[in-house]
């Protein structure tokens, strides 16, 4: 049975509306299990459906309620991007009313908003273990939570608002945890829920191709501008490492009459915020980021992930490029890099598995390199 028509008429119309009709393999294993209000800890690789995979259970349950009034369901995420991603799936879903609650914004309207009765609250686990403390957030309705990227709540610089806000809530309350790699500490957190550890899709390697482009750093932004005058992607990603960086390559990418937006760590909330979302809709095709955007950045049809640089940690490599090809589409992802990265390159395609395509732009377009003998022959 699809797992999707045990769900209520207005979920289903709600999923038929943004063109979902068969669940993804997380989504058919996890949502019976909450259903039937197991605590459960589960891993799936990025890009597989686990932000629904969670959230319809969890709405399916709000919606034989009766008591409307009070904060029913509460989800933690470790950055504000991934908690205002989760806020958008959630409205897309239903109208039973969320509300964003994260670190760094005001308080004060934040309790505000707690006035107007949302029963779905998405947030950062210091922000809300205020709020509690500071008796504006009533736990007594909670019947479940969730941490969502559970590898990062755990960690040490945020265990102990994680484990915080776990204690404060009432004894009974279902744990849902999920995350793209269960970490020692995660399992020892969540010991008392069922892990579940979905087998790999190899999304970097069936559904993400990869392509390399040479280039010497200083040649790196004009590489770029003339791949993007190429390949004109519908909508691409664009990382760098380096934090400075990112504005660097937007002021050289605007003084070419390319449109693009950017958004690094002292962009500020409201800003990245509205930038995401011209993004999310198609209004800007390209955006340049750091890694702080590599982590549960969920947009859809991002068609293409350029790569001016390749992370010290194979890890962000991974995250970076996972953010193409989700829920069963397909991607391109880049690297343009010089000598050390290009074999850093190669070291990586034999460690993942993958298989990386070199690529030249010859005549304005991408094309393969010419081999020795095709060089030859020219001359």
């Amino acid at each position: 049975m699809n797992i999707f028509e045990g769900l209520s008429t207005s979920l289903q119309d709600s999923l038929a509306a943004l063109n979902i009709s068969v669940p993804t393999p997380v989504q058919a294993e996890i949502i019976p299990r909450i259903l039937s209000g197991e605590n459960v800890l589960f891993q799936s690789e990025t890009g597989t459906g686990k932000t629904f995979a969670y959230l319809l259970p969890l709405i399916n349950k709000l919606e034989t309620l009766k008591d409307n009034q009070k904060v029913r369901v509460i989800i933690i995420a470790p950055t504000f991007e991934l908690a205002s991603q989760i806020n958008t799936a959630c409205k897309s879903v239903t109208n039973h009313k969320s509300a964003l609650l994260i670190g760094g914004a005001p308080i004060k309207r934040q309790i505000e908003v707690l006035k107007e009765k949302p029963e779905i609250i998405i947030g950062t686990a210091a922000r809300l273990v205020e709020l509690i403390r500071l008796k504006k957030l009533k736990t007594d309705g909670i019947f479940a939570i969730v941490f969502d990227e559970t590898d990062r709540l755990v960690k040490k610089e945020a265990v102990e608002d994680t484990s915080a806000i776990r204690d404060l809530m009432p004894a009974g309350t279902q744990i849902i945890a999920c995350t793209a790699t269960i970490s020692k500490q995660t399992k020892i957190f969540f010991a008392d829920a069922k892990n579940v550890v979905m087998p790999a899709e190899d999304v970097l390697k069936k559904r993400i191709t990869h392509w390399a482009i040479y280039a010497e750093t200083r040649d790196k932004i004009d590489t770029l501008r003339k791949f993007i005058h190429a390949e004109n992607p519908s909508k691409a990603l664009i990382f760098t490492s380096r934090a400075d960086q990112v504005e660097n390559i937007y002021q050289k990418l605007k003084y070419k009459k390319i449109d693009c937006a950017c958004i690094h760590a002292k962009t500020d909330k409201q800003e990245r915020k509205a930038t995401m979302d011209r993004f999310r809709s198609g209004k800007i095709k390209l955006l340049i980021t750091s890694d702080l955007g590599a982590r549960g950045l969920d947009i859809p049809d991002i068609s293409h992930i350029i790569q001016m640089d390749l992370p010290s940690d194979d890890d962000f490599f991974v995250h970076r490029s996972g953010r193409t090809a989700r829920a069963g589409k397909t991607g391109i992802n880049l690297v343009i890099g010089d000598e050390w990265e290009m074999r850093h390159f190669a070291q990586l395609e034999k460690k993942l598995g993958i298989r990386v395509y070199p690529k030249e732009i010859r005549n304005g377009k991408v094309v393969k390199p010419l081999t020795e003998e095709e060089l030859q022959n020219n001359e």
